[in-house]
């Protein structure tokens, strides 16, 4: 039984106007376009902290499914290469779609004196490491489709309550600059991912191992630095079997603003993926680079140096103008428009322009849209499984790109991607002017 000293999320009063506001009655009343209460550790800490949580996990995506993947799966059968990578990408994206959103359900309802999100984050890493070391020595297409569908369940499980992290704790006036570096972690991850991973094409046994230690102890440091306001007074609703089949989805006229950022995202991230995704297939079919890991390195680099740049500007430019919005469209416009390059040019030279520009248009969409995404989440009660239906419009491009780009590919050839990739990206523009909460 719950006493007066323990209030839950359906008694909790609301805050008095100039009060500071409590855990507890922040996530009984608030939203995501509202101030939380302030991080135990300081917000400083915080703010660089999520630098190296966000590039643990995402030296994986950055490493496996572009780089060791396909060359595991080259390995085992080469003649199939593109139709098998395309089975095991895309059970595992399908997985990660439902995982996201069932964690961040978890996450939210849990009691915990480590918080809500801390218990998942450092689980979710180790089962991770665990189902890459399973994928390290998996012989058949059957054990790789296992073995990864496992790695994307299991990060996903770690990624969603991360990703909470900003509208739980992160004040409205520096979201934008810790999406910078939340976004500098991601893609410097990323690209870290695909230039450490391209050195192990020799041993990916070893590389697989090497990267699921590196997101453990980061997650880990990461949780024990940022300690989280306890959850443990904290009593959720009670559980109800309508309301968890309705994870998957916020309703569009309820929640206009939720929609178009989700639709946005969508867009934009399928072009990218569609293109993007099949680098190492691009560099060796269409473009004839004999080596891909002369050149991986070189890529991963040029595309870093563009995000840096802008993710860099863009993040605390938006916090101090105020406006979100201009920048995710002109980060759409970058990343369709570099797409031309190597459709009108089809060589190495063509292909390292466009990594650059579209580098840099990727890095101006990381460091704001995930400020925005923040501001159009309905309730705190739903921080984490909200922003795991967002995150579906990161994850399902990669179960929609393969399978879209492998029929444009087995139909008309590489050159079809760009097309695609340029339509798309630039109507993820369009996307996010309906939105009212954000400028």
């Amino acid at each position: 039984m719950t006493t007066p000293s323990e209030p839950t999320l359906a008694t909790q009063p609301e805050a008095q106007p100039g009060a500071p506001m409590t855990e507890n009655t922040f996530i009984a009343t608030a939203a995501g376009n509202d101030d939380p209460p302030a991080p135990i550790k300081g917000l400083r800490r915080l703010l660089w902290w999520i630098v190296p949580a966000n590039l643990g996990i995402f030296l994986i995506w950055g490493a496996v499914p572009g780089i060791l993947l396909p060359a595991q799966i080259t390995e085992f059968d080469e003649p199939n290469k593109v139709v098998n990578l395309l089975i095991v990408t895309t059970i595992g994206s399908f997985a990660s779609i439902l995982a996201q959103p069932i964690a961040g359900q978890l996450s939210d309802r849990t009691r915990s004196r480590f918080g809500r999100r801390a218990p998942w984050i450092v689980l979710g890493s180790l089962a991770g490491g665990l189902a890459l070391t399973g994928l390290a020595f998996a012989d058949s297409l059957v054990g790789m489709v296992i073995a990864w569908t496992l790695v994307q369940i299991s990060y996903n499980f770690a990624q969603g309550p991360l990703s909470a992290v900003m509208p739980d704790r992160v004040p409205l006036a520096r979201r934008g600059t810790f999406a910078a570096l939340s976004g500098i972690g991601l893609m410097v991850g990323a690209l870290g991912g695909s230039i450490i991973g391209s050195m192990f094409l020799n041993s990916i046994a070893a590389g697989y191992i090497i990267f699921a230690v590196i997101s453990l102890v980061t997650l880990t440091l990461f949780v024990i630095f940022n300690p989280d306001h306890s959850s443990v007074r904290i009593q959720p609703e009670p559980f109800r079997l309508v309301d968890f089949l309705r994870t998957f989805w916020v309703n569009p006229v309820k929640h206009p603003d939720f929609f178009w950022a989700f639709t946005g995202r969508l867009l934009l991230y399928t072009g990218y993926f569609a293109v993007t995704g099949y680098q190492f297939f691009i560099l060796t079919d269409y473009l004839g680079v004999e080596d891909p890991a002369t050149v991986i390195p070189i890529l991963g680099l040029l595309s870093l140096v563009g995000i840096l740049i802008s993710t860099i500007i863009s993040g605390p430019l938006s916090d101090r103008i105020g406006r979100r919005k201009p920048f995710i469209f002109g980060s759409s416009v970058f990343v369709g428009l570099a797409m031309i390059i190597p459709m009108v040019s089809p060589t190495i030279e063509a292909w390292m322009l466009m990594t650059f520009i579209s580098g840099f248009g990727f890095g101006m969409f990381q460091a704001v849209d995930t400020a925005l995404m923040s501001q159009v989440l309905p309730s705190a009660k739903s921080f984490a499984k909200d922003l795991g239906v967002v995150n579906i419009a990161a994850t399902l491009p990669q179960t929609l790109a393969p399978a879209v780009a492998g029929g444009i590919v087995l139909g008309v050839g590489y050159i079809g991607l760009f097309p695609v990739g340029i339509v798309l990206s630039i109507l993820g523009a369009f996307a996010v002017w309906p939105i009212k909460s954000s400028r």
